[in-house]
């Protein structure tokens, strides 16, 4: 049987399916699986026998929904929208008048409403994990939580070593950014924390990120410091998971950076700040007390993503120091 599973948005949220999927790929070796998602995200996926990943434009837009329908409504034998937005209800409506099977996950958008903008209910909402592996279950497909890591891309893992040399010391990843202002850590408070790393000559600091902008500021960065090498824009994806495996920690916001560390088995430092892990974000197998927020504002989340304004217009939830994080690092 071929399953067709859809996950577009955002990176972070098609890095949290791989835990998933692979349970699938190999709990069910004779069933297909076709994963629709953005492009250059299928590295993700490489490695599973029977996992077919196609990729989707960015934008989907009503054109693309019915090429979408049009190439795979006769692949697919049933359809699992992880993304459930009105675009792939659309498509779904599709798939089901085509005579296919569609279950489309639960995201319980209302309470988490209640939570981010009333600040009413209760905060320890199941986790995306948990909303991935109910969907896959009303689907007639059991998972388990047995994954630990992608397997090794033995190419990437060459050019890795090639651009990089043989691994010497320490290597911490830094991930400082996220897309909305909300969830990060003012520059300040980052760059003392390149500086605080720097300070040991046994310990190089690569920089993550994406975006033209932060590419720019990360190169910069990279220049003042000594031992501090950005990657930022410089690498294809299976590169970069390759390099996360070769680290000690990765100091990051809760931002992709999380969920991709999870995907190798590296431990991840995560900073929260608007946002709040209970609401259901946290990282696969991340331990808690890897996570650095602040407990003591009642304000907090006053999203579940992100955002670009604060209520009070002091963003209090940012104020966070490089001493903690750094604590919280060698601990």
């Amino acid at each position: 049987m071929t399953y067709l599973i859809i996950r577009l948005a955002t990176l972070g949220n098609v890095a949290m399916t791989v835990p998933v999927i692979a349970s699938l790929s190999r709990r069910y070796p004779n069933d297909r699986f076709i994963v629709a998602s953005k492009k250059k995200l299928g590295a993700m996926f490489a490695s599973m026998p029977n996992v077919v990943f196609w990729e989707v434009d960015n934008h989907l837009n009503w054109r693309g929904v019915w090429s979408l329908w049009r190439h795979l409504r006769h692949e697919a034998d049933a359809v699992i929208d992880l993304q459930d937005v009105l675009r792939t209800r659309v498509f779904d409506l599709f798939m089901l008048l085509s005579g296919k099977h569609v279950t489309r996950i639960r995201y319980g958008r209302i309470r988490k409403h209640f939570i981010t903008v009333w600040g009413i209910g209760n905060r320890n909402l199941p986790t995306e994990f948990d909303r991935y592996e109910e969907t896959f279950r009303r689907a007639g497909l059991e998972t388990d939580r047995d994954f630990e890591a992608i397997k090794i891309n033995r190419a990437a893992a060459q050019t890795i070593e090639e651009r990089f040399g043989p691994k010497e010391g320490r290597w911490i990843g830094l991930a400082p950014f996220a897309k909305s202002r909300s969830n990060m850590l003012p520059y300040r408070v980052t760059k003392e924390i390149i500086e605080r790393l720097t300070q040991d000559p046994d310990t190089r600091v690569f920089l993550f990120g994406a975006g033209a902008v932060e590419c720019e500021m990360l190169r910069q960065w990279a220049s003042v410091f000594p031992r501090t090498t950005s990657v930022a824009g410089q690498l294809k994806l299976e590169e970069e998971l390759e390099l996360m495996r070769q680290l000690e920690a990765m100091i990051c916001m809760d931002s992709a950076n999380q969920h991709l560390s999870s995907l190798v088995g590296l431990r991840a430092i995560s900073v929260w700040c608007a946002t709040h892990p209970l609401i259901g974000f946290a990282g696969w197998k991340q331990r808690s007390e890897d996570i650095v927020q602040r407990n003591d504002l009642r304000c907090r989340p006053c999203s579940c993503h992100g955002t670009n304004h604060c209520r009070y217009g002091n963003y209090a939830c940012r104020q966070i120091e490089a001493e903690t994080i750094i604590q919280q690092l060698y601990e």
